[in-house]
């Protein structure tokens, strides 16, 4: 569900991610971004909301199985 979040709002997604602070940076520079190019910016956040989401899930499955790689 996230990732589809991802393809529509990136900051938010990354805020569900667990990452409130970089969520808020992402999303002041997400808006003007959006507006100035007209969209054409918006994959560059919908692969970095992807990639935080990603590192979440590794983190997560690394504390579960008692990994501290």
């Amino acid at each position: 569900m996230n990732y589809v979040l991802a393809l529509l709002l990136p900051p938010l997604s990354i805020l569900f991610a667990g990452r409130p602070i970089v969520a808020i940076v992402t999303f002041v520079i997400w808006i003007p971004a959006v507006i100035f190019s007209g969209g054409l910016t918006h994959p560059m956040f919908i692969l970095l909301a992807w990639i935080l989401i990603l590192q979440g899930r590794e983190d997560r499955r690394a504390r579960q199985y008692g990994r501290n790689d």
